[in-house]
């Protein structure tokens, strides 16, 4: 498993592509694995048949870990490799050195041989040392359990007091909701792990029907109570994990780090939506989305270049503040595994056209789950799209290492005063979250009036420019 990203320490396998006994080129795409940052598709660095896939899809697996073995027809040195890859290694003799070689992995050939290791995997209990399993076995297989020998006292202070049963999270739920405790369950999983199955047959033999008992009248007569339904049958658990598990703990780090201060402003956009309708018949235009966040997001450009301090970060470790030339406009996307913020690179560069396919590519690739970790570093200030959800403004939080995130919220139709006279206009409310250690009242003030100035009266993007 590589770092795909910068710092990243595991993966989740999503989706494999190969089987066992399928042959694969080099660079071919054998696998899906999603980071804390983004999907990501893996190839192969080299040519061969595929020997073993050594976790199943929904692994979570360490960087460094190897998760796919290919054989490469290299004969006894390649037989060799896969069986010291398979195998734990002997301990190498006294008179002779080892040889330090360097394995290849999934994407590119250098990994150093303290490269990082999964930590061990905690071994399931065995069944035939668990006298309650062995019974449980023994009517599984129909025929009754065999007596147990008891287990002497010396081996039994060396026995672990309990151990945890291997099972995913669904099926824990299952169990829960069933009432079949899992430590009476045989597994029948790689590795040891309690299956779906081995739940549901757990559960038949106490289906079964039993032979009618012979009951006395007056018993008869008193319903039984009924059973109380499980307190977990109206849950649904989710483990936290992936870019969810990312984003959780950048907002708890930025929240906590940040003084956060947000400003809002109402104001008319009837001329910006009407400029909108005129941009989408523009031959300029011809086969790009124009809609008014890509104005909102030109609006932003403009006001960073008047106010040039809010592109800014604070450097924590020099104790310094970091004013940046360029920007890199981060769009918050909801997608199907999380909220993440991919940016647009040099923004304030692109003419309206090309920010206009800049941004229909970046939503377009994190809709489909193909953003790549490298499209989602280096941020400077950020937009969040909130009136697409009928929201008329909020509370954002900084993206961590930005100054400054606005919110877009619900365009409406409202009475407004226009020109001495209420007329219905449309309107719509700005929110500007900023660090306060480096962004004060004035220049976020400024900055956001300037935002909404230039979506106000749209021909400021040219006069302003």
């Amino acid at each position: 498993m590589p770092d795909v990203g910068e710092g990243l320490t595991e993966a989740e396998i999503l989706k494999w592509y190969v089987k066992p006994g399928d042959t694969v080129t080099d660079g071919q795409v054998v696998c899906e694995v999603e980071t804390a940052k983004a999907a990501v598709e893996l190839p192969i660095p080299f040519d061969g048949v595929v020997h073993e896939l050594r976790f199943p899809e929904g692994e979570t697996v360490d960087v460094g870990t190897v998760i796919i073995a290919v054989d490469t027809g290299e004969g006894d040195a390649g037989e060799a490799a896969a069986e010291a890859a398979a195998e734990p290694a002997a301990a190498p003799a006294p008179a002779a050195e080892p040889e330090q070689k360097r394995q290849p992995v999934l994407v590119g050939y250098g990994v150093a041989a303290s490269s990082t290791k999964r930590r061990p995997r905690r071994q399931p209990a065995v069944p035939a040392q668990t006298p309650a399993r062995q019974a449980v076995q023994g009517e599984l297989n129909g025929h009754a359990p065999a007596a147990v020998a008891p287990v002497p006292a010396a081996a039994a202070s060396f026995a672990p007091a309990e151990v945890r049963p291997l099972a995913k999270p669904p099926v824990r739920k299952l169990a829960k909701d069933l009432g079949v405790d899992l430590a009476t369950v045989a597994p029948t999983g790689p590795q040891g792990t309690i299956t779906r199955e081995d739940v549901q047959r757990a559960v038949a033999p106490a289906a079964a029907p039993a032979a009618p008992a012979q009951v006395p009248v007056a018993a008869q007569a008193v319903p039984a109570p009924t059973a109380p339904a499980a307190a977990g049958a109206l849950e649904t658990r989710v483990p936290i994990k992936g870019v969810r598990k990312a984003t959780a703990a950048a907002m708890v780090a930025s929240a906590f780090t940040a003084p956060h201060v947000t400003e809002f402003v109402t104001f008319d956009i009837t001329r910006t939506m009407r400029l909108v309708q005129e941009l989408k018949t523009d031959p300029a235009f011809a086969g790009l989305k124009v809609s008014p966040l890509l104005l909102v997001a030109k609006a932003l450009l403009v006001a960073v270049r008047r106010n040039p301090e809010i592109n800014a970060a604070w450097d924590e470790a020099n104790q310094e503040i970091v004013h940046k030339g360029y920007v890199n406009l981060g769009i918050a996307a909801a997608t199907p595994r999380g909220l993440i913020v991919p940016n647009i690179k040099d923004a304030q560069a692109k003419t309206l056209p090309e920010l206009a396919s800049a941004l229909g590519d970046l939503v377009a690739t994190a809709r489909e789950g193909r953003t790549s970790p490298a499209d989602m570093q280096g941020g400077t200030v950020t937009i969040t799209n909130v009136g697409v959800f009928g929201v008329d403004t909020g509370t954002p939080i900084l993206n961590p290492g930005e100054s400054a995130i606005l919110a877009f919220g619900a365009v409406k139709e409202m009475p407004w005063v226009h020109k001495g006279k209420v007329k219905p206009r449309q309107v719509t409310t700005l929110a500007l979250s900023f660090d306060h250690r480096l962004v004060d009242g004035e220049l976020g003030s400024r900055f956001l009036a300037d935002v909404a100035a230039v979506l106000e009266y749209p021909k400021r993007l040219i006069t302003w420019a």
